[in-house]
């Protein structure tokens, strides 16, 4: 094993500016996530997570996707979505059907009242967000925002 200087020489470090701007980037992400999913389950009984899979399917043509695509979509692992699927299955918010084309796939499909709870939940969710985002923030800080995100955001953005 390597004497711990020589791990030290291999490692870059981030400076005192970088380490304060990463660790307020994850405190700022962490908090409005907080404070977005207890609002969401507040108000409408629903997580932020699931809110993001009816957002998903109801911009889907027929509002329905394959489960697969809709993992990548909602980035999320394809247990958590079977998990949240499964929630939003019990509460009649979207029903799961066999793909016909390929046997071992399924769609997720929105269902009116899924839809519903979609509309329902909207109108707040989105207060929240301008309240704790972007009301903060002059026209030239959101398209300076919006150009630094598309710099981290991975290789292929979020359709990839």
């Amino acid at each position: 094993m390597a004497p711990m200087a020589a791990v030290d020489d291999e490692i870059r470090w981030l400076d005192a500016e970088e380490q304060a701007v990463w660790r307020t980037l994850l405190r700022a992400q962490s908090r409005i996530e907080e404070e977005l999913d207890r609002d969401l389950q507040t108000r409408n009984g629903i997580s932020l997570v699931e809110f993001g899979i009816l957002v998903a399917l109801s911009e889907a043509p027929g509002m329905r996707m394959r489960m697969r695509v809709l993992a990548d979509s909602v980035i999320v692992s394809k247990s958590r979505l079977s998990h949240q699927i499964t929630r939003l299955e019990r509460a009649g918010h979207v029903r799961r059907e066999p793909c016909e084309e390929d046997r071992r796939g399924f769609w997720a499909i929105l269902t009116d009242q899924g839809l519903g709870v979609l509309h329902d939940a909207a109108k707040g969710h989105v207060d929240l967000v301008r309240r704790r985002v972007f009301d903060r923030l002059t026209r030239e800080q959101v398209r300076q925002l919006g150009s630094i995100m598309r710099v981290l955001e991975p290789e292929g953005g979020a359709d990839a």
